[in-house]
Parts: C-alpha cells; sequence; structure tokens
C-alpha cells in the first residue's frame, strides 16, 4: 500500500511505523487512522515479529486535528468517530506481536494514548506527556480506561481532570512509560529491546501477550462502550464548539456556566 500519512519499512524481522504529518505535528487525521488501520492489518498478517512506533519531526503526535472542524459533524458521525478511536487504541494494545513506542516528542491526547498502549514506551528526555482534553471542553474518554490500569486511579484522575503535560521524567516515575533515553540514543534503544525480544519464542509472546490481553477483555468492553458515550454526548455541547474555537483561534476560552 502507498500510504501518505505514515511510513513503513520491514528489517530482520523489525517493523518502523513512522507517523508522518510533521508540519501538523502528526495530528491524528481520518486518513491517518485508516492507514493507521491498513498498516497494523498489513502487519499482522506478514512476517514481522516486533512492531515500533514513532514520529516523524519534532513530535510524536499532537492528538485530533482540530483543524477538521470536528465539532461541525453530525450525532451519527460523532459516535462513528469515537467508535473508530476506541477500535484503533484497541487495535494497537492487543497486536498480536511486542510492540514498543520511541517517543521523540511531545504525545498528548490521542497522541499520548498511542504511545502508552505499546507493550514498551520508550521516551526521550524531551518528550512530553498528557491529557489536555478538558482544557479545550473535550473528555478525555476513551484512554481512561487503559490510564487507571496503567497508573492508578487517583494518579489517573490527577492527569486526567487538570490536563496538565508532564515531563518523561515524571512519566516514568508515575509509571506511565517504560524507560527514557537521551534524545540522539532513542531509536537505537528502541531497535536494541526490539532485537532482544526476538531472541525469546515468537509462540511464547504471542501466547503470554493473548492471556495478559485476556485479563482486561470484559472489563474494557464495557468501559470502552460508556466510554463512546461520553465522548459522542461531549461533542454536542456548548462548551465543546467554543474549546474547539477558542483553540484555534488562540484565545482564552469562555465556557458556558456548567
Amino acid at each position: 500500500m502507498n500510504y501518505q500519512t505514515l511510513t513503513l519499512a520491514e528489517k530482520d524481522g523489525i517493523a518502523l511505523v513512522t507517523l508522518n504529518r510533521p508540519d501538523k505535528r502528526n495530528a491524528i487525521s481520518h486518513e491517518l487512522i485508516d492507514e493507521m488501520f491498513a498498516a497494523l492489518e498489513e502487519l499482522k498478517n506478514g512476517a514481522i515479529r516486533v512492531l515500533l512506533l514513532t514520529g516523524a519531526g519534532n513530535s510524536f503526535c499532537s492528538g485530533m486535528d482540530l483543524e477538521k472542524a470536528i465539532a461541525s459533524r453530525t450525532a451519527a458521525e460523532n459516535r462513528r468517530d469515537s467508535e473508530t478511536m476506541a477500535r484503533l487504541f484497541r487495535s494497537i494494545y492487543e497486536f498480536p506481536r511486542p510492540t514498543i513506542a520511541a517517543v521523540n516528542g511531545a504525545a498528548v491526547a490521542g497522541g499520548c494514548g498511542i504511545a502508552t498502549l505499546c507493550d514498551f514506551t520508550i521516551a526521550s528526555t524531551k518528550a512530553k506527556f498528557g491529557y489536555p482534553e478538558v482544557q479545550i471542553g473535550f473528555v478525555p474518554a476513551i484512554v481512561s480506561s487503559w490510564l487507571v490500569r496503567q497508573i492508578g486511579e487517583k494518579a489517573a484522575r490527577e492527569l486526567l481532570l487538570t490536563g496538565r503535560v508532564i515531563s518523561a521524567e515524571e512519566a516514568l516515575r508515575i509509571g506511565l512509560i517504560t524507560e527514557t533515553v537521551e534524545p540522539a540514543r532513542l531509536l537505537e534503544r528502541a531497535h536494541e529491546l526490539a532485537r532482544q525480544l526476538l531472541k525469546n519464542s515468537p509462540a511464547s509472546l504471542a501466547a503470554t501477550k493473548k492471556l495478559l490481553n485476556s485479563y482486561s477483555r470484559r472489563d474494557l468492553e464495557w468501559q470502552l462502550e460508556a466510554a463512546v458515550e461520553a465522548n459522542a454526548a461531549i461533542r454536542t455541547t456548548e462548551d465543546f464548539r467554543e474549546g474547539i474555537s477558542s483553540f484555534l483561534e488562540k484565545r482564552e476560552p469562555k465556557w458556558s456556566a456548567g
């Protein structure tokens, strides 16, 4: 497939997928989502044994592309968008081979989800992480189920309700990522880990991932359904429309008296 929003390279059993919209800080567009699904399906059916994810330029992924006027979409489109994002996150989380995110810069909102749903998250010391959705009238709904599992409810509440963006050092301390490295060594370290994984039994790795995924599957079903509802519903509110407008117009939002 000829990808437009990402690049895909394979060598020695390792696949490297690079989000490739550097001029938009690798923001998540509908086209990028479609191409991510296609790439994951291609790799799942291929011979690769480890998947690496990274971003082009100075950012890993800045979340949804707010310039695509998602505030003007219909209720049915909002619901479909929410379901699609939930399916994308789940496809990354449940990918049958080990996954490694090499986070080269900011990973926020949906971009933070993509980075931290991988089995391993290696970050540049200059990387940033966070879920600033509440600052633009949105809800960090879909990722919340996984985040509570990763760092605990108290820490998840603090991140999601403040919307603050944290350093790689703090992300490591609270268990959101696996390790940090100097920027120049990021991809080198990711490939070192990938080669270490290649020494393990492919059947054992697949079975272990399948088992780990099974632990959360039942809870994920109803939690993601609730998250999709919350995600779609917030898009109909005045605060969401004001949040998107203020973000694009680079001004302070004027919230309703909620």
